[in-house]
């Protein structure tokens, strides 16, 4: 038997899914493909995984023993093919630089931000 994914998405529990959605559609360019109460479902024109963020305590989530917050020990990553000049254009935006950028021994570039949620958000060029 094989699976083919027909899309993929990454579904994250934070308090305010409206203030994450528009730090995405704001800095990072992701258009909202559905919106309904506690629930913002994202996708970008330019493809890619869509998010999906959910009010935390939302009672329809389950499984409810996974219910709590996102955030520790998860990085929302995107590859970018000009990180330094997304960067500049992100600071002078006022976002919040986590990890200014840096270049790991294996040629991952990165640099990191953090969303209204407490979200970190990581681009990565390879070099």
């Amino acid at each position: 038997m094989s699976f083919t994914p027909t899309g993929f998405a990454i579904s994250l529990n934070v308090p305010d899914p409206s203030a994450s959605a528009g730090f995405l559609r704001g800095h990072f360019g992701y258009e909202t493909a559905m919106e309904h109460d506690g629930v913002v479902s994202l996708a970008h024109p330019a493809g890619g995984s869509n998010v999906i963020l959910l009010r935390t305590g939302l009672e329809t989530f389950t499984p409810a023993d996974v219910a709590g917050s996102a955030g520790e020990g998860l990085l929302l990553v995107m590859e970018t093919d000009d990180l330094d000049g997304d960067h500049a254009r992100l600071v002078a935006r006022g976002v919040e630089v986590v990890t200014p950028p840096e270049t790991e021994p294996w040629g991952e570039r990165f640099v990191q931000y953090r969303d209204p949620n407490g979200l970190v958000v990581q681009l990565v060029q390879w070099v």
